[in-house]
């Protein structure tokens, strides 16, 4: 299995870097919100959910804006 990802990063590096990065990107999001939700309801200024929202926005807008923007425009990854 690492060969064959060795091998698309060498093809591919910037795709398979920004696919990658969106894994771990959505397994910090949940851990971070089953953390959160084992620690109640938020109190106060509710600053690490904002995080975990905005966060979340941010890679959102990425995926649905910013990367068919620029495939429309460049080219593809």
């Amino acid at each position: 299995m690492t060969g064959g990802l060795l091998a698309q990063f060498r093809e591919h590096p910037v795709a398979l870097t920004l696919e990658v990065g969106s894994v771990l990107v959505c397994v910090l999001l949940f851990v971070g919100v089953l953390v959160l939700l084992a620690s109640g309801p938020p109190t106060g200024t509710a600053t690490p959910w904002l995080a975990v929202v905005g966060i979340g926005a941010a890679f959102v807008l990425f995926w649905t804006a910013l990367v068919p923007l620029y495939e429309r425009t460049v080219g593809p990854i």
